[in-house]
């Protein structure tokens, strides 16, 4: 009897992009460590963004969002974005060295009493930031210190590469939960009982509300100001901001959102992320779907 063949289900393709970034990973992690982000920067910028439509997407939201940019400079722009989503990417697979890099990286900004004097009284605490420079660099800087700190992330499509990724998150940190209903009651829990996690918050939601982002609404989820009023828990924006040299960090840590209505505290957060924004444009990852309508 012929056995008959199922139609592919995206398995094979999720195959071969697991195994084309493992080598290209493989590659890079045997260079020097200053050298391959560069070339994973390069390498985003001016192959991988191109081909994935990434570098068309940044230039898009460009446009939308600041038209007074020349063509030129919306390019020129969106390569830069590019080239930190290749440092970012190779500095999470390189959680190693990156962390070693950021040993003397002191963390800065008033909400740094105010997280010490959470972590005496036992109280939790919700960072929340943004795809950013390297939204990673603070929860290294704070482990460093002492802290465990959790997170709740969005898993990507491809489950073989997620599965890999999800490992560079928990290898040196707390407990990392994917998003969905088992995993927000994994970190709800973890919460409750005192602990610190890390939330971004700057990605479209179709069940989300729509606060202005960089001049334009956009679907925001509510959740972390809602489980910080329900867990009475310190809700702490925080930021890895990449330096001139391209391979170093600032970490800022600011002062904790009030309490209130959870709309209120998330256009808080969106107001702290615009003004890192409005300082290192190329530093925020424009290559997202930011501004999508809902589907409601």
């Amino acid at each position: 009897m012929t056995r008959s063949l199922a139609p592919d289900d995206g398995r094979l393709s999720h195959r071969l992009q697991d195994m084309t970034l493992r080598g290209v990973l493989w590659g890079l992690r045997r260079l020097p460590y200053g050298t391959r982000l560069a070339l994973m920067g390069r390498v985003m910028a001016r192959v991988v963004g191109p081909l994935s439509g990434y570098r068309a997407r940044a230039e898009a939201n460009l446009a939308l969002i600041r038209p007074e940019l020349t063509a030129t400079e919306r390019r020129e722009r969106a390569r830069q974005v590019c080239d930190n989503f290749g440092r970012t990417l190779i500095e999470n697979y390189s959680h190693v060295e990156f962390g070693a890099r950021l040993s003397g990286t002191t963390p800065e900004g008033p909400g740094v009493a105010a997280l010490e004097e959470a972590v005496s009284q036992g109280r939790p605490v919700i960072f929340v930031t943004g795809h950013f420079g390297n939204f990673e660099a603070p929860r290294h800087v704070l482990t460093q210190r002492g802290l465990t700190i959790g997170g709740l992330y969005r898993p990507m499509a491809n489950p073989q590469i997620d599965a890999h990724y999800r490992e560079t998150m928990t290898s040196w940190g707390g407990p990392v939960f994917a998003q969905g209903s088992r995993g927000t009651m994994g970190f709800a829990r973890h919460l409750k009982s005192g602990g610190l996690g890390t939330l971004l918050f700057d990605v479209m939601v179709h069940e989300g509300v729509p606060i202005p982002f960089l001049g334009r609404d956009a679907m925001t989820s509510l959740s972390a100001a809602e489980m910080a009023v329900r867990f009475d828990a310190a809700m702490i924006p925080y930021f890895g901001i990449r330096q001139a040299d391209g391979v170093s960090f600032r970490v800022e840590v600011d002062a904790p959102i009030p309490h209130g209505p959870p709309d209120e505290m998330m256009r808080a957060a969106t107001a702290r992320l615009e003004a890192r924004i409005e300082r290192h444009p190329e530093q925020w990852f424009w290559v997202h779907r930011r501004w999508k309508q809902s589907k409601r």
